[in-house]
């Protein structure tokens, strides 16, 4: 089941969080996905061809998977199954990259901002909806 997705700015400032969990958990996956967001393996684990970053940050409620842009801006996934493959993982992330790309050529949308879009939450729900992680 996911339970959070995030955007990550190049300057690991958070520009999109949005959590499929209780309130009461929003803070500790914050801290989550701040802690994956700055772990080494997201500056230099990939190679050129490939974004997904894999495994970011296992704990023992969660597994955190990352993927990284052409602009190093990174993607977040948390959730709380341990049995996810990396397909459907890598699935995702390539929808939710283009929904990202998407809200981001809007032309009022300032770039290095917070993701306010309506749309695009929108987008995410479905793409969480459609995987049956959730």
């Amino acid at each position: 089941m996911i339970v959070c997705v995030s955007v990550v700015g190049h300057q690991n400032n958070p520009l999109y969080i949005q959590s499929f969990t209780d309130a009461d958990d929003a803070l500790k996956l914050h801290h989550v996905v701040h802690c994956s967001s700055t772990s080494s393996k997201s500056e230099s684990g990939t190679t050129l061809n490939e974004a997904f970053l894999g495994l970011l940050y296992p704990t023992l409620n969660y597994k955190v998977y990352g993927y990284l842009t052409n602009t190093k801006v990174k993607f977040i996934l948390v959730t709380t199954d341990l049995d996810v493959r990396d397909t459907d993982v890598r699935n995702f992330f390539r929808k939710f990259h283009a929904a990202y790309v998407d809200a981001v050529s809007n032309p009022f949308h300032v770039p290095g901002k917070k993701i306010t879009s309506r749309t695009f939450a929108q987008t995410v729900s479905n793409i969480v909806g459609s995987y049956g992680l959730n």
